[in-house]
């Protein structure tokens, strides 16, 4: 499909799917509309100069970021098969040559915000009520209004972006022609999970300016969901527009609040405490530097997990003035999960990744990544 988009905030009407190729639709079990779509299968009108194909490397990334996302309950595609082909691949980021593949997976949509900016650039109002009216028949059938429809995009992205910061995920590109109308998170570059939390931390070495920082991403969907907004601008009223948008702020917070209560297991109070509790908990986590994965795991469960995290491997930042304030507004909380049935986190941290490459890469032995990818639950 051929699309625009702001990569990095400047506008580009020159993209395209070079190396993806959608060749089927089916429904789900609820009667949702799912995409099967590969990636890496060759040139598409749009490769431009690039070989359509995917290394194998990029698609073990995938298949660890789709399958890892999906157990911390990330809406995300999913990766449905990997296949190598064979070929021996030249890219400048990779040493090479290196081994091809590739990626079929499953989506409930492929329409980005970039197919949208793309309509506008041309004036081109028809079609795009059009693809509008196929959005919300396929995907949003309770919203009648291009308004309505926007609002009802808008509270995807924003829990979608919420999930990734609960999640300690790092999108490397925010590029409005990354990001779905149906809020799922898709086509991995670069990415990265937090072993720490940094909000300056970004994902893409490119991204000089750290426009896609760990704590800015909230800020970046806002700023595509404009751009997506001031396309539909030509085909609906202005503060039906403006009003779908301002709807961001509101339902980001309360995602934000809902995704972190789930993962630490705990009941809410109300929207405004709850807030201050979890914004408190980034606060300690950024100043002690404590290792995220094993934090959440830690205290999943409630306050009286705090004896078993004393003996963790974090034992050592659970001391002192900030943790015992956080630590006494914590408490307050009653929790609803058990603890943790595992001694160890499930993670996806940068090392770790390259610790599963090098067997496959060196000896065609995927017993490690058969293994991590075990102790990922399914949802």
């Amino acid at each position: 499909m051929r699309y625009h988009g702001h990569q990095f905030q400047n506008y580009n009407p020159n993209l395209g799917d070079g190396r993806g190729f959608l060749f089927a639709q089916m429904r789900d079990d609820k009667g949702r509309l799912l995409d099967l779509g590969t990636k890496g299968s060759g040139t598409t009108p749009y490769s431009r100069r690039g070989d359509g194909r995917l290394t194998l490397l990029g698609g073990v990334r995938e298949v660890l970021a789709t399958r890892y996302l999906e157990h911390l309950g990330v809406n995300t595609s999913r990766t449905f098969s990997l296949i190598e082909t064979g070929e021996a691949l030249q890219r400048g980021d990779e040493p090479s040559p290196t081994r091809s593949a590739v990626m079929v997976r499953l989506s409930h949509s492929h329409i980005r915000f970039g197919t949208f900016q793309r309509l506008a650039y041309f004036n081109d109002t028809d079609n795009l009520e059009a693809l509008v009216l196929y959005c919300q028949k396929h995907f949003y059938p309770d919203r009648e209004t291009v308004g309505e429809f926007l609002k009802a995009v808008v509270t995807a992205s924003a829990q979608t972006v919420a999930s990734w910061m609960v999640a300690g995920f790092v999108h490397g590109v925010m590029n409005t022609d990354n990001m779905n109308i149906t809020g799922e998170s898709f086509d991995y570059g670069p990415y990265r999970f937090l072993p720490v939390l940094n909000s300056n931390f970004t994902a893409a070495y490119f991204d000089h300016n750290r426009l896609y920082a760990f704590g800015r991403q909230a800020e970046s969907m806002y700023w595509n969901l404009a751009q997506l907004s001031q396309s539909l601008s030509l085909i609906a009223e202005d503060n039906d527009i403006l009003s779908a948008l301002e709807t961001f702020s509101e339902a980001y917070r309360a995602a934000f609040v809902n995704a972190a209560f789930q993962k630490l297991g705990i009941q809410p109070k109300d929207l405004d405490t709850d807030i201050k509790f979890v914004l408190a908990t980034f606060k300690f986590l950024e100043l002690s530097a404590a290792p995220w994965p094993q934090f959440w795991h830690d205290f999943r469960g409630g306050a009286a997990q705090k004896n078993t995290a004393l003996k963790g491997p974090n034992k050592d930042f659970y001391h002192g003035d900030d943790f015992s304030d956080w630590y006494k507004t914590f408490k307050l909380y009653e929790s609803y999960l058990p603890a943790a049935q595992t001694d160890k986190p499930a993670s996806l941290l940068y090392d770790e990744i390259g610790a599963l490459w090098a067997p496959i890469d060196k000896e065609d032995d995927w017993s490690l990544f058969d293994a991590k990818l075990a102790t990922y639950q399914e949802r």
